[in-house]
Protein backbone atom coordinates (compact mmCIF):
# COMPACT_ATOMS: atom_id res chain seq x y z
CA UNK A 1 0.00 0.00 0.00
CA UNK A 2 1.46 3.77 -0.87
CA UNK A 3 1.87 5.75 2.05
CA UNK A 4 2.69 9.81 2.87
CA UNK A 5 3.17 11.83 5.35
CA UNK A 6 1.04 15.01 5.38
CA UNK A 7 2.82 17.96 7.43
CA UNK A 8 1.77 21.08 8.67
CA UNK A 9 3.57 24.14 9.58
CA UNK A 10 1.98 25.08 13.08
CA UNK A 11 3.15 27.66 16.49
CA UNK A 12 3.14 30.33 14.46
CA UNK A 13 0.90 32.38 16.55
CA UNK A 14 3.38 35.10 19.06
CA UNK A 15 1.78 37.10 22.03
CA UNK A 16 -1.13 38.25 21.32
CA UNK A 17 -1.26 37.66 17.65
CA UNK A 18 -3.23 34.49 16.85
CA UNK A 19 -2.26 32.70 13.24
CA UNK A 20 -3.81 29.59 11.71
CA UNK A 21 -5.73 26.58 13.73
CA UNK A 22 -3.80 24.66 14.44
CA UNK A 23 -6.13 22.81 17.34
CA UNK A 24 -8.55 21.31 13.96
CA UNK A 25 -5.63 20.96 11.70
CA UNK A 26 -3.65 18.70 13.78
CA UNK A 27 -6.72 16.31 13.75
CA UNK A 28 -5.96 15.88 9.91
CA UNK A 29 -2.22 15.57 10.03
CA UNK A 30 1.33 13.25 11.02
CA UNK A 31 4.04 15.89 11.55
CA UNK A 32 3.88 19.36 12.78
CA UNK A 33 6.72 21.65 11.86
CA UNK A 34 6.63 23.86 15.20
CA UNK A 35 8.38 27.23 14.96
CA UNK A 36 11.31 28.08 17.31
CA UNK A 37 11.13 31.76 18.02
CA UNK A 38 12.67 33.33 15.51
CA UNK A 39 10.55 33.89 12.28
CA UNK A 40 7.43 33.08 14.31
CA UNK A 41 6.04 31.38 17.60
CA UNK A 42 7.15 32.39 21.14
CA UNK A 43 7.97 29.66 24.28
CA UNK A 44 4.31 30.03 25.43
CA UNK A 45 3.05 29.04 21.69
CA UNK A 46 5.69 26.84 21.79
CA UNK A 47 4.96 24.79 24.53
CA UNK A 48 1.14 24.58 24.11
CA UNK A 49 1.48 23.12 20.34
CA UNK A 50 3.83 20.79 21.54
CA UNK A 51 1.34 19.21 24.12
CA UNK A 52 -1.59 19.97 21.56
CA UNK A 53 0.67 17.63 18.86
CA UNK A 54 1.67 15.02 21.47
CA UNK A 55 -1.83 14.73 22.31
CA UNK A 56 -3.20 13.81 18.89
CA UNK A 57 -0.01 11.75 18.09
CA UNK A 58 1.62 13.80 15.82
CA UNK A 59 5.09 13.85 15.01
CA UNK A 60 6.99 16.48 16.21
CA UNK A 61 9.49 18.84 14.17
CA UNK A 62 11.56 21.56 14.88
CA UNK A 63 10.76 24.69 11.98
CA UNK A 64 14.02 26.93 12.22
CA UNK A 65 14.05 29.80 10.08
CA UNK A 66 15.87 33.62 10.21
CA UNK A 67 15.34 35.94 12.92
CA UNK A 68 12.82 37.91 11.28
CA UNK A 69 9.30 38.46 12.81
CA UNK A 70 8.68 41.07 10.67
CA UNK A 71 9.47 39.38 7.70
CA UNK A 72 7.77 35.95 8.78
CA UNK A 73 11.17 34.71 7.99
CA UNK A 74 10.25 35.25 4.42
CA UNK A 75 12.89 37.48 3.42
CA UNK A 76 16.17 36.64 2.47
CA UNK A 77 19.24 37.81 5.06
CA UNK A 78 22.75 37.42 3.67
CA UNK A 79 24.35 35.04 6.69
CA UNK A 80 27.47 33.67 7.34
CA UNK A 81 27.81 29.85 7.30
CA UNK A 82 28.70 29.71 10.82
CA UNK A 83 25.77 32.36 11.51
CA UNK A 84 23.51 29.70 9.71
CA UNK A 85 24.83 26.64 11.19
CA UNK A 86 24.08 28.74 15.07
CA UNK A 87 20.77 29.80 14.56
CA UNK A 88 19.37 26.62 12.92
CA UNK A 89 21.58 24.73 16.44
CA UNK A 90 19.65 27.14 18.54
CA UNK A 91 16.27 27.25 17.66
CA UNK A 92 16.24 22.73 17.41
CA UNK A 93 17.80 23.31 20.84
CA UNK A 94 14.83 25.25 22.19
CA UNK A 95 12.21 23.51 20.91
CA UNK A 96 13.97 20.00 21.93
CA UNK A 97 14.03 21.33 25.25
CA UNK A 98 10.28 21.79 25.52
CA UNK A 99 9.60 18.24 24.05
CA UNK A 100 11.54 16.58 26.88
CA UNK A 101 10.14 18.95 29.15
CA UNK A 102 6.76 17.06 27.72
CA UNK A 103 8.31 13.74 28.03
CA UNK A 104 7.88 13.59 24.22
CA UNK A 105 10.71 14.37 21.93
CA UNK A 106 11.80 16.19 18.47
CA UNK A 107 11.64 13.61 15.50
CA UNK A 108 12.54 16.03 12.29
CA UNK A 109 13.63 19.46 11.61
CA UNK A 110 12.15 21.62 8.53
CA UNK A 111 13.71 24.73 7.90
CA UNK A 112 11.21 27.45 7.12
CA UNK A 113 10.42 29.64 4.27
CA UNK A 114 13.42 32.07 3.15
CA UNK A 115 16.19 29.77 5.06
CA UNK A 116 14.04 26.77 3.38
CA UNK A 117 14.50 28.10 0.05
CA UNK A 118 18.10 29.52 -0.10
CA UNK A 119 19.40 25.97 1.58
CA UNK A 120 17.42 24.64 -1.38
CA UNK A 121 19.86 26.14 -3.72
CA UNK A 122 23.25 26.62 -2.24
CA UNK A 123 25.10 24.17 -1.36
CA UNK A 124 27.01 26.08 1.33
CA UNK A 125 24.01 26.72 2.90
CA UNK A 126 22.01 23.62 2.95
CA UNK A 127 25.93 22.32 4.36
CA UNK A 128 25.46 24.43 6.77
CA UNK A 129 21.72 23.32 8.05
CA UNK A 130 22.50 19.32 7.56
CA UNK A 131 25.43 19.93 9.98
CA UNK A 132 23.67 21.79 12.46
CA UNK A 133 20.60 18.91 12.34
CA UNK A 134 23.26 15.76 12.77
CA UNK A 135 25.34 18.05 15.40
CA UNK A 136 22.31 17.84 17.68
CA UNK A 137 21.08 14.72 16.72
CA UNK A 138 22.44 12.23 14.40
CA UNK A 139 18.62 10.75 14.10
CA UNK A 140 16.48 13.36 13.22
CA UNK A 141 15.13 13.69 10.09
CA UNK A 142 15.85 16.47 7.55
CA UNK A 143 12.83 17.84 5.41
CA UNK A 144 13.95 19.65 2.16
CA UNK A 145 12.68 20.20 -1.41
CA UNK A 146 12.42 17.27 -3.17
CA UNK A 147 15.57 17.02 -5.21
CA UNK A 148 17.44 20.16 -3.80
CA UNK A 149 20.64 20.49 -2.37
CA UNK A 150 19.38 20.37 1.20
CA UNK A 151 18.03 16.76 0.38
CA UNK A 152 21.86 15.97 -0.53
CA UNK A 153 23.44 17.88 1.96
CA UNK A 154 21.27 15.89 4.66
CA UNK A 155 22.44 12.57 3.41
CA UNK A 156 26.09 13.77 2.72
CA UNK A 157 25.82 13.95 6.10
CA UNK A 158 24.19 10.68 7.21
CA UNK A 159 21.16 12.13 7.89
CA UNK A 160 17.73 10.53 6.94
CA UNK A 161 16.01 12.87 4.52
CA UNK A 162 12.46 13.30 3.45
CA UNK A 163 12.04 14.69 0.46
CA UNK A 164 9.14 17.18 0.57
CA UNK A 165 6.21 18.64 -1.48
CA UNK A 166 3.53 21.45 -1.43
CA UNK A 167 -0.19 20.86 -1.80
CA UNK A 168 -0.71 24.74 -2.21
CA UNK A 169 2.51 26.38 -4.32
CA UNK A 170 3.90 25.97 -7.98
CA UNK A 171 6.96 24.55 -9.12
CA UNK A 172 9.40 26.22 -11.67
CA UNK A 173 10.41 23.75 -14.12
CA UNK A 174 13.83 23.30 -12.11
CA UNK A 175 12.06 21.94 -9.40
CA UNK A 176 12.21 24.92 -7.43
CA UNK A 177 9.21 26.78 -5.77
CA UNK A 178 7.48 29.46 -7.71
CA UNK A 179 9.04 33.28 -5.33
CA UNK A 180 5.81 34.40 -3.55
CA UNK A 181 6.10 38.03 -5.24
CA UNK A 182 4.54 36.19 -8.39
CA UNK A 183 0.80 35.92 -8.86
CA UNK A 184 0.74 31.98 -9.32
CA UNK A 185 3.02 31.07 -6.87
CA UNK A 186 0.31 30.06 -4.38
CA UNK A 187 -2.69 27.22 -5.36
CA UNK A 188 -5.99 28.50 -3.99
CA UNK A 189 -8.15 25.65 -5.42
CA UNK A 190 -8.85 22.66 -3.30
CA UNK A 191 -9.75 20.31 -6.05
CA UNK A 192 -6.59 20.86 -8.35
CA UNK A 193 -4.11 20.89 -5.70
CA UNK A 194 -5.82 17.24 -4.14
CA UNK A 195 -5.34 16.38 -7.84
CA UNK A 196 -1.62 17.20 -8.32
CA UNK A 197 -0.64 15.96 -5.07
CA UNK A 198 -2.37 12.46 -6.24
CA UNK A 199 -0.28 12.22 -9.13
CA UNK A 200 3.06 13.53 -7.25
CA UNK A 201 2.39 10.49 -5.03
CA UNK A 202 1.19 7.72 -7.08
CA UNK A 203 3.63 8.99 -10.60
CA UNK A 204 6.19 10.58 -9.07
CA UNK A 205 5.36 13.67 -11.48
CA UNK A 206 3.96 17.52 -11.12
CA UNK A 207 3.24 20.10 -14.19
CA UNK A 208 5.48 23.25 -13.86
CA UNK A 209 4.29 26.98 -14.06
CA UNK A 210 5.73 27.06 -17.82
CA UNK A 211 3.88 23.63 -18.22
CA UNK A 212 6.77 21.61 -18.24
CA UNK A 213 6.32 18.05 -16.58
CA UNK A 214 9.03 17.16 -14.25
CA UNK A 215 9.79 14.17 -12.00
CA UNK A 216 9.53 14.31 -8.43
CA UNK A 217 9.35 12.77 -5.41
CA UNK A 218 6.95 13.11 -2.39
CA UNK A 219 7.91 11.48 1.16
CA UNK A 220 5.77 13.92 3.00
CA UNK A 221 3.29 16.61 1.61
CA UNK A 222 3.25 20.48 3.15
CA UNK A 223 -0.11 22.38 4.10
CA UNK A 224 0.99 25.73 5.01
CA UNK A 225 -0.87 26.82 8.66
CA UNK A 226 -0.80 30.09 7.96
CA UNK A 227 -2.82 30.39 5.06
CA UNK A 228 -6.20 30.57 5.17
CA UNK A 229 -7.37 27.59 3.30
CA UNK A 230 -4.90 25.54 5.42
CA UNK A 231 -7.30 23.14 7.33
CA UNK A 232 -9.64 23.02 4.01
CA UNK A 233 -6.39 21.47 2.55
CA UNK A 234 -5.44 19.19 5.70
CA UNK A 235 -9.35 17.76 5.70
CA UNK A 236 -9.89 17.07 2.17
CA UNK A 237 -6.05 15.89 1.18
CA UNK A 238 -6.73 13.17 4.30
CA UNK A 239 -10.14 12.25 2.78
CA UNK A 240 -8.62 12.06 -1.16
CA UNK A 241 -5.84 10.16 0.15
CA UNK A 242 -8.26 7.39 2.03
CA UNK A 243 -10.56 7.19 -0.45
CA UNK A 244 -7.78 6.34 -2.99
CA UNK A 245 -6.77 3.87 -0.20
CA UNK A 246 -3.13 5.63 0.60
CA UNK A 247 -1.83 5.60 3.67
CA UNK A 248 -1.42 8.22 5.87
CA UNK A 249 1.03 7.98 8.20
CA UNK A 250 4.67 9.73 9.98
CA UNK A 251 7.09 7.70 7.59
CA UNK A 252 9.73 7.89 10.62
CA UNK A 253 10.07 7.49 14.51
CA UNK A 254 7.92 7.30 16.68
CA UNK A 255 5.19 9.38 18.31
Amino acid sequence: MLSVDLNCDLGESYGFYKIGNDQEVLKHITSANIACGYHAGDHNVMMETVKMAKAHGVNIGAHPGFPDLHGFGRREMRLSVSEVYNLTLYQIGALAAVAKACRTKVIHVKPHGALYNMAAKDKTMADAVAKAVADVDSKLILFGLAGSWLVKAGEERGLQVANEVFADRNYQADGTLTPRSEENAMIHDTNFAIARVLRMVREGRVEAADGTDIAIKADTICVHGDGPNALEFARKLKEAFTAEGIEIRPGWGCK
